[in-house]
């Protein structure tokens, strides 16, 4: 079955997801003159694609007709389920040729399933999850992480250029999924040493965006002090990136990790404080919200300092 060329002004785009990054990545793909069919959850979060140009369907079954290469970027491993394999997903309106995209950070072995699913229908399958947060997405700057067929993933190159900057195949099917378990990772340990950091400077009487200054460019630097230290020190606790998915990828993490014998005590007790994080109210709030349940363990009320 040969790989389908893609090419700006002739290959055609579906979407499913216009969340926090969706609507973002979307934006980028009609930029560089792919014409492209939407649906998402809610139709008003496809208002702004739409006054771009993207045309909405009621069901990503619908989009999959529409369309040639189909990307899905929703929220938890059961939603990737519906929009992909579901009665009315994107798989049953897909045509042999078809690619579709998952993008949502999910499980490794749904991807495979999907992958192995869809190859019975002659239609190609791909896992693209992606980091970056909803700047990223903006920007345009996302790194994004592949698994699938590698000519495949080569053929979608104008896509991956349009919505990011740092693009790595990774191998088979499931493995930009498992490589997404690695950066979440990476960030989940991270991000309590953010907050920790920036407690301490408040309990020491620092001035917060001082310290920022000496801190972010040295050894101590990453892309959550930067990016989310600001907005931690702002009281903007928005979400880049929601608290409640956040827990859904380290629990797929914490699982993938005890299939392969691993212990991840970090990881865990990152798991652990977001429970609490979520269980405070805060779930549909960005994951640097992480600080208002570390500084209530102090007795911080950090919404409210002096």
């Amino acid at each position: 079955m040969a790989v389908p060329a893609i090419v700006p002004g002739q290959t055609k785009i579906g979407w499913i997801g216009t969340g926090v990054m969706g609507s973002s990545m979307l934006g980028h793909l009609l930029d560089a003159g792919f014409s492209a069919t939407v649906t998402t959850r809610s139709k008003s979060k496809a208002d702004g694609v739409i006054a771009k140009g993207a045309v909405w369907a009621d069901t990503p079954k619908a989009v999959a007709e529409a369309s040639d290469v189909i990307f899905a970027i929703v929220g938890f491993p059961s939603d990737v389920r519906e929009v992909m394999l579901g009665e009315h997903g994107a798989l049953a309106g897909s045509k042999s040729g078809n690619v579709l995209v998952d993008m949502t950070t999910s499980e490794p072995s749904l991807a495979v399933e999907i992958a192995e699913t869809a190859k019975e229908k002659g239609v190609y399958s791909v896992d693209a999850p992606v980091s970056g947060g909803d700047v990223g997405a903006k920007n345009g700057t996302l790194s994004i992480m592949i698994g699938g067929d590698e000519d495949v993933v080569t053929a979608l190159n104008p896509c991956w250029e349009a919505m990011g900057k740092t693009i790595v195949y990774q191998g088979p099917a499931g493995a930009g999924q498992h490589t997404k378990m690695v950066n979440q990772t990476l960030i989940a340990a991270a991000m309590i040493s953010v907050c920790e950091g920036l407690l301490y400077a408040y309990k020491a009487g620092l001035d917060l965006p001082t310290v920022m200054k000496s801190v972010s460019s040295g050894a101590a630097g990453s892309w959550s002090l930067s990016n989310l230290g600001p907005r931690m020190i702002e009281n903007n606790f928005d979400p880049g990136f929601f608290v409640e998915h956040f827990i859904k990828d380290m629990g797929i993490a914490l699982a993938e990790a005890k299939k392969m014998e691993l212990s991840l005590p970090g990881l865990a007790l990152a798991h652990q404080l977001y429970l609490s994080v979520q269980a405070n109210k805060h779930g549909r709030d960005g994951t640097h919200a992480l600080m208002l349940a570390l500084a209530q363990m102090s007795n911080v009320d950090w919404k409210n300092r002096g």
